[in-house]
């Protein structure tokens, strides 16, 4: 267990390490409770370097032996690793050290996961395997030898050679110790090949357990589909003999791109059409395409330090954001990703745990692996590519490849790349990398004789990570409508870079109606007062598919707000638009379905409390089910024909265009079963045959109260397969009403396949428990005393998971004062607890503000 004592490490203090690592040899002689790890690494001084001082880490670590050039020597051990005093030129340091997988229940290191040894080294977890310099700055080739009785086992890199009990891999490509990987086990493989763009035959194997044969087809198919794309938009060509991906259940994380040898949660990789939902499907082609885009921007070029990290993470989130874009529909991705953005994002840019994209200082870098550094860091991509264009963003990355390949870099250097190509100065830019919080942007209109003026005001609120917010430079995507609707002027990409800036458009025949941040151009909060007309208006005209969207998503908000703090009628406007949306057979249903879809709970809140007022769950969740049943009744005589129109009579495909059928007609289904008390839910239940039509029939009989029977059939016909029970689960809680989704939750945890150290089942639970706004904020405070419980469980178990799961009570503050109460009670309690872990104790802190 790590050190529970805080220690803040800054981005300022930066120094290389004092000596190169020119080969690493490794064998491992595996056993579960006393594994045997022997290490060979040949060391260098490295010439300038100021601090010289041998230091290795090491975490929960028996050293047996050390040697230096084949002499054994005495090091000096401390709870962070070893130093030993060392020769003046290159020499070869020994080691043998014991470790325990078996008892490693945090799952960093090496750890076993259903009779399987699996690793999982990043952030800082080769440490727990052996001594080493463990940052991402040290680079170096890999030769490892297993020892074991157990058929299959694996290394990053190429196979050498094999025999019985033990294989050799090689890695011949320099890479961080955050990127070792070995998995061993009674695995098989679904097998397949892929010819790179210069004729290189690439074994590809998807290694799962016996059973789950079945379920790696698509993931087979998403490899190869991410493999090509590579090669065709980004010139990027795979450069191994064979590719690795392991399937294990026990896994803190989505994925992990380890070089050769990715491993991934099961829930990310394994899917049928029997037991994976279409959002199953779409999730894991897009994280099989980030963790094999990790190839090159995050292994062949890595970050120098931990706060770099946003320079392999947001790169690589852009990348697969544009390849499911590809397979899929953009708009649909788009606003996909924005919902997202702002249900994550947005809170945590706004409150207590606001860093930048670029943190300054960090106790526990596990905590920083967050929608900052992923999501917002993938926007920030995103607006450099629209200000430069598409030609200079594609000369820039083969510049950044060329230059950096096999380097550990900076945001200094990913910037200057752009620089070097377009002549800019993008100094005022990396503002995105080094500030924290959401810019609001408040816009003013002035028209006169032809003439239209559009006036921004950007502000961002100050915070802890950023007291003093300076301008930063915003793109913001601008078209203007004609008063019948005609598009008067096409998307142009406005440059803002002051506090105040003008903007003014001639030769106007009438005052338009302006699309302001078409495709969502910038991760901004647009503040700009516009009446109910306009945004009907939008509804029906704009060109833009992300601000029709937009405009939708407008008069939900403004009609929920006033429903929920005046009590107010829903909104005829919202009721027409969306009738009329759905009425539209020329549209995708991907993007119909999600039109239909609410502004989540906890945005809403953010809203009331960002102007003044105090939130109330419960008024929130009242508001939001009296507008489904509004629209429901208002669309009555459409809903019937809109479902049987996506009704899908040929075989089942993930697919983007079966994927949207069902998609809408689960949304129509969730209307009609508020009409029809869950008839033709439950007659869908009873014939679907795939898991999304299950899923969207369970999901609404439970929504409307009933589907016990459902229910029950559900977990008897799906009791030994553990992702579909996940989803058992998982519903449940959800989809109870505020009332009662705490009880059922505790209830959940005391059911025999609760297997609350298992990272999925965990957050089936208590993260769907969070994630049922009205549920968690229940006035009797019985959410949060509940997973303040298990939080206070888990952290000595799996710290990793318990930080993360801190955050949902970042919000706390927006709330009114008895819950504000209450969740302070239950932070004091976990604070106090003793012996809590680095991990939880760096959230607590900050989200206690203390």
């Amino acid at each position: 267990m790590k050190d529970a004592a805080p220690k803040t490490i800054y981005l300022k203090d930066y120094t290389p390490f004092g000596f190169t690592v020119e080969e690493v040899h490794l064998t491992f002689d595996l056993a579960p409770g006393a594994t045997r790890v022997k290490s060979r690494i040949r060391f260098a001084p490295r010439g300038g370097a100021d601090d010289r001082r041998f230091f290795l880490h090491g975490e929960d670590l028996t050293l047996i032996r050390a040697a230096i050039d084949g002499k054994e020597v005495q090091p000096t051990l401390t709870a962070e690793g070893l130093t030993c005093d060392v020769p003046d030129a290159a020499f070869t340091w020994e080691a043998e050290v014991e470790i325990d997988p078996a008892g490693n229940t945090a799952l960093e290191g090496l750890y076993m996961s259903n009779g399987m040894y699996c690793t999982q080294c990043e952030a800082e977890g080769f440490r727990k395997i052996t001594y080493y310099p463990d940052r991402p700055d040290v680079m170096s080739t890999f030769t490892v030898r297993i020892n074991g009785d157990l058929p299959v086992m694996l290394s990053n890199g190429n196979p050498v050679q094999q025999g019985e009990g033990w294989a050799e891999w090689h890695d011949p490509w320099p890479k961080p110790a955050y990127l070792f990987a070995l998995v061993a086990g009674d695995l098989v493989a679904h097998s397949d090949s892929f010819t790179t763009c210069s004729g290189k035959e690439v074994d590809l194997n998807l290694w799962v357990r016996p059973g789950d044969e079945g379920k790696c087809a698509w993931g087979m198919e998403a490899l190869k589909k991410s493999m090509r794309w590579d090669e065709e938009v980004y010139g990027r060509e795979y450069d191994l003999e064979v590719f690795n991906i392991v399937a294990v259940d026990d896994f803190n994380m989505g994925a992990m791109e380890n070089k050769g040898l990715n491993i991934f949660n099961s829930s990310a990789v394994l899917a049928s059409p029997e037991t994976a939902t279409d959002a199953n499907f779409e999730r894991i082609e897009a994280i099989i395409a980030h963790e094999y885009f990790h190839n090159w921007t995050g292994n062949r070029i890595t970050c120098r330090d931990w706060f770099q990290l946003c320079l392999k993470e947001g790169l690589t989130v852009f990348r697969d954001a544009q390849f499911t874009a590809d397979m899929r529909s953009e708009p649909v991705k788009r606003i996909s990703d924005v919902i997202d953005l702002r249900a994550r994002q947005f809170p945590e840019d706004n409150g207590p745990l606001a860093h930048p994209v670029r943190p300054e200082s960090f106790q526990e870098i596990n905590n920083f692996y967050t929608a900052t550094v992923y999501e917002k860091g993938a926007e920030v991509i995103g607006m450099l590519k629209r200000l430069v264009g598409d030609a200079a963003y594609a000369e820039a990355l083969d510049l950044y490849f060329a230059r950096h390949d096999g380097e550990a870099c900076t945001i200094e250097d990913w910037l200057r790349v752009f620089e070097d190509v377009t002549g800019r100065d993008l100094g005022q830019f990396k503002r995105w990398y080094s500030q924290a919080g959401t810019p609001r942007l408040k816009v003013e209109e002035d028209w006169q004789d032809g003439t239209y003026t559009l006036t921004f005001t950007q502000t961002t609120p100050p915070s802890a990570a950023s007291p003093e917010p300076q301008p930063q430079v915003i793109p913001i995507n601008l078209g203007l409508l004609g008063p019948n609707g005609d598009e008067v002027k096409e998307t142009e990409t406005l440059e803002m870079t002051e506090a105040r800036q003008a903007f003014t458009f001639t030769g106007l025949s009438a005052k338009p109606v302006p699309s302001i941040l078409r495709g969502f151009s910038a991760p901004v909060i647009l503040d700009r007062d516009s009446s109910t007309a306009e945004r009907a208006f939008l509804l029906a005209h704009d060109t833009d598919p992300f601000n029709r969207w937009e405009a939708g998503g407008a008069l939900a908000r403004a009609t929920l707000n006033a429903m929920a703090l005046e009590d107010a009628a829903p909104d005829a406007a919202y009721l027409d638009g969306m009738l009329a949306v759905l009425r539209d057979d020329t549209l995708d249903p991907a993007y119909r379905a999600l039109m239909l879809a609410l502004p989540g709970q906890s945005e809403l809140a953010a809203m009331q409390a960002e102007a003044g007022h105090t939130p109330d769950p419960r008024a929130i969740w009242t508001a939001c089910e009296t507008l489904r049943q509004a629209l429901a009744q208002h669309a009555q005589d459409t809903l019937p024909r809109i479902w049987e129109t996506c009704r899908i009579d040929a075989p089942y495909r993930p697919d983007a265009e079966q994927s949207g059928k069902r998609a809408l007609a689960g949304a129509v289904l969730s209307l009609i079963t508020r009409l029809d008390g869950g008839a033709l839910a439950a007659s869908q239940y009873g014939s679907a045959d795939n898991m999304t039509l299950q899923v969207s029939a369970l999901s609404c009989l439970l929504k409307a109260g009933k589907g016990q029977a459902e229910t029950a059939a559900f977990y008897a016909q799906w009791q030994q397969d553990r992702l579909v029970i996940d989803k058992w689960f998982m519903l449940q809680v959800l989809q109870a009403a505020p009332e009662t989704a705490a009880a059922t939750a505790k209830t959940l945890t005391e059911h025999a396949d609760f297997n609350w150290k298992n990272p999925n089942r965990f957050r089936a639970v208590l993260g769907a428990l969070t994630g049922n706004h009205a549920g968690f904020h229940a006035a009797d405070g019985a959410g949060y005393a509940l997973l303040a419980d298990w939080l206070i469980r888990l952290d000595p178990v799996n710290p990793q998971t318990t930080a993360r799961m801190c955050a949902a009570f970042q919000t706390w503050r927006r709330y009114d004062a008895r819950r504000q109460g209450l969740i302070r009670a239950q932070l004091d309690r976990i604070a106090a607890q003793p012996g809590l872990s680095r991990d939880t104790t760096e959230m607590i802190t900050r989200i206690q503000g203390n």
